[in-house]
């Protein structure tokens, strides 16, 4: 992963002051802070009569306090939930957008909980709440919740004669148009009208926009799985975002089910694989009884590429196919082309975690780690923090009255008496006012020597630190301060950190560096027109980098490649970092190249583009196959962690 922000979509968010005690498992609640901000930009998407029409209409909207409090009359309703998932023909869904996928490998995609099925936190289908195919039984469950189907009607309505229609949004790709082509209308057949909106990506997935303002009423995305499950930040009550909170959260749903925040707590807060295991049980549980985030299927990754590439090698596991950038080439040039059809709205990835802005920035920033095969290998960072290497410590101290620690609830309090907290064995207690020992983590991260920013300037302690302090920052715009709430020291060094927890914090991925143990160029001047030209880096406000073209759209790193130019709607450029610490890499420029899913296949087997990944592919086509059989490009089919689900927005604005 890279040293800055990973993952969109598996990103940490702050932890809000929402009380756990206030939520029950079928009726989520939300409580907002005492000041709503005024105003909101929002944008507001008319619902498209055909697929291929889609408007985006910015419209401002003053949001009332007490936003999304209000239970959403149709969704709040947990058989209406139910039934839209016993309605859903997910094989059928499998089908429709990986047709050439023999039918028994088409049944193991079929997804049932939000960590898949061959991952070792899965809880087993003998232990969930599972939805198989019923139609009559969704149907049964609608009847029931008071929407009944008029003699003659194609959709039920209930008994005020209002029609039970939800509005669907997801993106403009083809992918997704295709199946939920499909859901709509296995929807129908159950007598529910869904009026789809699809909507550009940069859009649906905005800091500011689409799901990160909870903008749905039925929203579809895919969540990037990974060897760490993670989930604190998309299912704990304290990570619902909302006005009145900033925004703050990925919990986009609204649910609040305080067996499930402990419990997703608990598993990111100890070290002992056994005892996540057990909480991720408990987690799942919930999630599949509640049904607020319906899972549809895993997908696969596919890659069709240039048949004389020497060096791709993307790998089940790893989701970053740039983990090797630097070992690409096709004998005798010197470019590379990646068709993408998604662009990066900004470079920044504190505030922009969409998946090909992680990967754009992995080109000039490389990665701290990588995960084949669902495993941890150092590679900026080296060697991992771990307990075995002696980086890692975990030791008992002694803890009393006043000092700071870190509850069962994962919040850091002043100890004091009736606290819940774990104690050294990992016994949960409530301190009854006398010294305990609690576990104190400590850890020294360390990256490789010699790394150089691509201006020559070599990475130092004041790198470090600008890291910590911006990443830490509330006014930044970062979607997380969980970590740095979680720290009680930190000393810098030019390579690394040295960094001591609060006593009772137990980070599962401990031995990984993520933000905020990070780095940015502290000595770089502002060179672009505005209030900071002529300052550098470090004098500029957090809350503004966003603003800066130096930030968001011509950063600099110490990875293998120099972003050179950006054409926005056509191109990146990349060249070569002449100061990467591994030496040249085997190509001297890359492009990526955006182009449209319609004429990406047309690209490749006419030479114009060398790769296509599996966000711009999503499937293995007839085109490709019979393409590969004449020798013009190669296809690399693998399994996925990434899955598509459909949440439910349990509350209204």
């Amino acid at each position: 992963m890279n040293p800055k922000p990973t993952f969109k979509l598996l990103s940490l968010i702050a932890i809000t002051s929402m009380s756990v005690a206030a939520c029950t498992a079928t009726q989520p609640v939300v409580q907002p802070a005492a000041q709503p901000e005024k105003q909101v930009t929002v944008v507001v998407t008319a619902p498209p009569q055909q697929l291929e029409v889609t408007r985006v209409v910015p419209q401002q909207v003053e949001v009332a306090k007490g936003a999304f409090t209000t239970p959403n009359p149709k969704l709040s309703d947990l058989r209406v939930r139910q039934a839209l998932a016993y309605c859903s023909n997910r094989l059928e869904l499998v089908q429709s957008v990986y047709p050439l996928v023999p039918e028994e490998e088409q049944k193991k995609l079929v997804a049932h909980s939000f960590i898949p099925s061959s991952h070792w936190a899965y809880a087993g289908d003998s232990n969930l709440t599972v939805y198989a195919f019923d139609a009559a039984k969704g149907n049964a469950l609608l009847d029931e919740a008071g929407w009944k189907l008029p003699t003659g009607g194609d959709f039920r309505v209930n008994d005020k004669g209002e029609e039970l229609f939800l509005k669907f949004t997801t993106t403009s790709a083809a992918f997704r148009q295709t199946w939920a082509a499909v859901w709509e209308n296995q929807m129908k057949n159950c007598g529910v009208r869904i009026i789809r909106q699809h909507v550009p990506a940069s859009w649906w997935f905005g800091d500011t926009t689409g799901n990160s303002r909870r903008d749905f009423e039925l929203g579809a995305w895919a969540w990037v799985g990974t060897p760490d499950p993670g989930g604190q930040t998309l299912y704990a009550c304290d990570q619902i975002p909302f006005p009145e909170n900033g925004w703050v959260g990925q919990n986009y749903m609204g649910w609040c089910n305080e067996a499930a925040t402990k419990a997703i707590k608990d598993a990111n807060n100890t070290l002992n694989k056994d005892e996540r295991i057990a909480a991720y049980k408990t987690v799942q549980q919930e999630f599949t009884k509640d049904i607020i985030s319906f899972p549809l299927f895993a997908r696969t990754n596919v890659f069709a590429i240039n048949p004389t590439i020497k060096g791709f090698a993307p790998v089940v596991g790893d989701e970053n196919y740039i983990y090797n950038v630097q070992d690409w080439e096709i004998p005798g040039k010197d470019t590379l082309v990646l068709g993408w059809t998604q662009e990066p709205a900004s470079m920044w990835t504190l505030v922009e975690n969409a998946q090909v802005a992680l990967w754009a920035y992995a080109l000039i920033g490389g990665l701290a780690w990588t995960s084949p095969g669902y495993d941890y290998t150092p590679a900026l960072q080296t060697p991992l923090s771990t307990l075995e290497n002696k980086l890692a410590t975990n030791e008992d101290v002694e803890v009393k009255t006043g000092d700071k620690v870190y509850d069962v609830n994962g919040k850091a309090v002043e100890l004091a008496k009736g606290m819940k907290v774990k104690d050294a064995g990992g016994k949960e207690v409530e301190f009854d006012g006398s010294p305990i020992k609690m576990k104190q983590l400590k850890k020294q991260i360390r990256f490789a020597e010699g790394l150089k920013w691509s201006d020559g300037e070599p990475l130092k302690k004041a790198d470090w630190e600008l890291g910590f302090k911006t990443d830490c920052d509330k006014e930044s715009g970062a979607t997380t301060f969980i970590t740095c709430d979680q720290v009680q020291d930190i000393q810098f060094l030019d390579n690394g950190v040295d960094v001591t927890y609060f006593p009772g914090v137990q980070p599962p991925t401990y031995f990984a560096a993520t933000s905020p143990f990070t780095y940015y160029p502290s000595h770089r001047t502002i060179e672009s027109e505005g209030a900071y030209k002529g300052k550098k880096l470090s004098e500029v406000p957090a809350k503004d980098w966003s603003t800066l073209p130096e930030i968001a759209e011509k950063p600099i790193d110490v990875g293998p490649y120099v972003l050179k130019e950006w054409v926005k709607g056509e191109k990146m450029v990349f060249e070569a970092n002449p100061f990467w610490y591994k030496g040249a890499p085997k190509t001297k420029n890359l492009i990526i190249s955006f182009i449209t899913p319609e004429n990406a296949e047309a690209q490749l087997i006419g030479g114009q583009v060398d790769i296509l990944d599996f966000i711009t592919l999503t499937a293995l086509t007839e085109s490709l196959a019979k393409a590969e059989k004449e020798g013009k490009i190669k296809n690399i089919v693998l399994a996925s962690g990434s899955w598509e689900h459909i949440d439910y927005n349990l509350y209204l604005p």
